[in-house]
């Protein structure tokens, strides 16, 4: 695989045009450009690679237009990874607070204000009427409780 830089306005275009979450450039400029890929597919059942960082990447954070997107977004792709680990976000909560449930009805009873949303193409809530700080705590504890590093966890939420 070769690596191109390009002008932001150009990955803006081409990122606007992604139909699914975590689709590469690559696959993206194929279908606008109507070109086949010259090396053989792989499964699309086979198991995502085990490291968010395989996609996750600041130009694609970035692109999303507030606090509360990226959020969200971070939290689909840690989902799109780890969807059976993620069962265990549902246990980080704040003092008197549940963070993440299965449903908006649990999260608007676990408090007031609570602003739920749901997960990007996962079956997860999450609050989000909280501040950017008290976002990036609960990104570094779903890093953490998904298996990453104290380094790597940081990483990942230094992308919101």
């Amino acid at each position: 695989m070769k690596r191109i830089d390009i002008d932001d306005d150009l990955y803006t275009y081409i990122a606007s045009h992604t139909r699914q979450i975590g689709e590469s450039a690559s696959d993206i400029l194929r279908r606008l450009l109507d070109v086949s890929s010259s090396e053989p597919e792989a499964d699309s059942k086979s198991e995502p690679p085990e490291s968010v960082f395989n996609r996750l990447n600041e130009q694609d954070v970035r692109i999303q237009k507030s606090v509360v997107a990226r959020f969200l977004y971070i939290l689909s792709m840690l989902y799109r990874y780890h969807p059976s680990a993620f069962l265990q976000v549902l246990d980080i909560r704040g003092r008197d607070r549940q963070y993440f449930a299965r449903s908006e009805e649990a999260l608007l009873t676990s408090g007031n204000s609570t602003n739920p949303k749901q997960i990007p193409e996962s079956p997860f809530w999450v609050i989000t009427n909280t501040n950017t700080t008290k976002k990036k705590a609960m990104l570094t504890q779903v890093a953490e409780k998904l298996g990453y590093q104290s380094a790597d966890a940081e990483k990942i939420r230094d992308f919101l």
